[in-house]
């Protein structure tokens, strides 16, 4: 019997969003740099398939929500490892609590298991695809591999094939890691030829683990003050990670602006125009975006999914009890106020706010802890931009697409009236 507390079906002034995990850490891919599969070792997620009884809760309770249009997330692990019948389930659910609002389902897979049958599903049922693809193969083979150590790029290749061919909606999300950091030109170059428009550049910052985090069964440091500084192989360096994006940036500003996405200088634009990011990343705060695992427990964020930040269970407890709890406000909160005095005083502090707090665990020159690992690169990045970022403020501002740029920055034509 499932047990759906009552508030669970009272909207929300502020709803969360939610990202499901039905297939809980499982993943048929061992990538070297992935942060979930390890999370294996902190809990039971019983046979690691979301339960139909979790399935309706989340339906529920998620359409319960106020807004208009209600987005359902699926993640992994890998959650194509449940099979289409289960989305068929979950598509029907949502059609019977949908209650009239729009809904819209995502889902983040490494492609290696969609065949023309998945692609069409997809497609056909307005699913938007996040296919995880870093760039040409002898940098995505680096460290996405499967079980058997084999690369995995031709496969992904041909799911990115059968997504074009069937008319599915999909963005590409692209780590960047040590050894795709060096190479921007042939990364951005390899998704041109390719035909991808839409692309998010993720960076790759991982901790090796203190013995106590050895001693819980995991191979990556944890997030927050105490653990090591020091980071794994494959992290990006901070300034190279800058590097990286004002690269892709100077191509993509001369010219791809209005035909390709890149998410990263899309967030950027938002905020130079006096928005708050789209990404929490680049928000005030934390604490509005939960994690699902296939047992139904909500933990307070995908890098978060750890004991001690675990908020309760979908079908026990509300979505508004658990966001207003206590421990998450707090958790929320500590973003903007544990930032050190230098990010304060930073000119970019709009742009940036930080960054991620997993990411925060270096140390200023004056030793004010709690900085982004990624502050020189972000630095470098933002300065680099900033000019285009007005330019392109301005236009969109006086009615003009933002892509005149590409006009401004050839001349000598004025494209820009106040």
């Amino acid at each position: 019997m499932i047990q759906t507390h009552a508030l669970a079906h009272e909207p929300m002034d502020m709803p969360v969003h939610i990202m499901a995990k039905p297939a809980g850490p499982a993943c048929n891919l061992d990538c070297n740099y992935c942060f979930y599969t390890e999370k294996e070792a902190l809990f039971d997620c019983g046979s690691k398939r979301m339960s139909d009884d979790v399935l309706k809760a989340y339906t529920i309770a998620n359409c319960g929500q106020s807004p208009e249009e209600i987005i359902f997330a699926w993640q992994g692990g890998e959650p194509t490892l449940l099979g289409i019948d289960f989305f068929k389930r979950a598509l029907a659910l949502q059609s019977q609590y949908a209650n009239g609002k729009r809904i819209t389902n995502t889902i983040q897979t490494n492609g290696t298991l969609l065949d023309d049958e998945w692609c069409s599903f997809l497609a056909e049922n307005d699913f938007l695809v996040g296919l995880s693809l870093d760039g040409p193969d002898w940098i995505h083979d680096r460290y996405r591999v499967d079980r058997q150590g084999k690369p995995t790029h031709a496969r992904v290749m041909k799911a990115l094939g059968r997504l074009k061919k069937h008319g599915a909606e999909y963005n590409v999300l692209a780590c960047v890691n040590k050894l795709s950091s060096k190479h921007p030109d042939e990364v951005y170059t390899f998704f041109k030829e390719a035909g991808v428009q839409h692309i998010q550049f993720i960076p790759i910052v991982e901790r090796v683990p203190d013995q106590a985090t050895r001693d819980l069964g995991l191979k990556l440091g944890m997030p927050g003050d105490g653990g090591s500084r020091e980071v794994t192989e494959w992290t990006a360096p901070p300034e190279a990670y800058g590097d990286f994006l004002i690269s892709v940036f100077d191509s993509w500003v001369r010219n791809d602006v209005g035909n390709i996405f890149v998410m990263n200088f899309e967030w950027a634009l938002s905020t130079w125009m006096g928005y708050e990011a789209p990404t929490c990343r680049f928000a005030p705060r934390c604490g509005r975006s939960f994690i699902m695992e296939c047992n139904g427990d909500i933990y307070a964020c995908d890098h978060y999914v750890y004991p001690e930040y675990r908020l309760g269970n979908i079908q026990s407890d509300s979505l508004a009890t658990m966001a207003c709890a206590g421990a998450q406000i707090s958790f929320g909160a500590a973003k903007e106020e544990r930032l050190p005095g230098s990010c304060r005083q930073c000119e970019w502090l709009t742009h940036c706010r930080g960054g991620c707090p997993k990411h925060r665990f270096t140390a200023t020159p004056n030793d004010d802890h709690n900085l982004n690992y990624l502050c020189p690169g972000y630095k470098k990045y933002f300065s680099h931009i900033n000019k285009y970022m007005n330019i392109m403020k301005k236009l969109t501002f006086v009615g003009q697409p933002a892509s005149r740029i590409m006009d401004v920055i050839r001349g000598p034509v004025a494209v820009v009236t106040e």
